[in-house]
């Protein structure tokens, strides 16, 4: 039945990204649920694909116009969040919502949908893996590598507040499992 959400968080590097855009090839009727966010695009991405880009003053006006689900500021100028409209948009369509969202905005959305939504913990096999990661990216200057950290080391504490925690340690193996999560969820 369509109104039924999932939601996969976890801190900057974990993989929730590369296990997302594995379950959107998958049967699940799954559609991913686009995120506005205020930081400047990255080489490669596509707005209304990736991300919808807004200016942090456009996104400061959708906050105050109500349109948000979900919104955060993770630092200075740098906001993320859900847009109301994209939810009805995929719900519309008769699909399931599947979030990449960072910690705080799952855990927010949870509290929201409750029942309707499914709620997935990503958790790095340790920090010094998370870190390696991120550094392996090559996708960010040292001062944003080290505020991910330092926030990651926060975010892991909250993975008890999710319905579920699988453990990024196996790319194939953390797949199965989520894939199967979603699998009973939908059911």
């Amino acid at each position: 039945m369509p109104g039924k959400l999932v939601i996969l968080s976890a801190p900057s590097g974990a993989g929730k990204t590369t296990i997302v855009k594995h379950l959107l090839k998958l049967d699940l009727k799954l559609e991913f649920s686009i995120s506005a966010c205020s930081r400047k695009k990255r080489k490669g991405e596509t707005d209304g694909k990736d991300y919808y880009f807004l200016t942090a003053d456009e996104f400061k006006a959708k906050i105050n116009n109500n349109e948000f689900i979900e919104w955060e500021q993770v630092y200075t100028d740098y906001y993320y969040g859900t847009l109301k409209s994209e939810v009805e948009r995929i719900w519309n369509k008769g699909n399931f919502v599947i979030f990449d969202v960072d910690v705080v905005g799952g855990i927010n959305i949870k509290k929201q949908f409750q029942d309707k939504a499914l709620s997935i913990f990503i958790k790095p096999p340790s920090v010094k893996e998370l870190e390696k990661r991120l550094r392996n990216r090559s996708t960010e200057p040292e001062d944003i590598i080290l505020k991910r950290l330092q926030k990651a080391e926060k975010e892991l504490e909250y993975a008890g507040k999710f319905d579920n925690t699988v453990v990024n340690d196996d790319l194939q193996t953390a797949q199965k499992e989520v894939e199967n999560l979603i699998r009973d969820f939908l059911s």
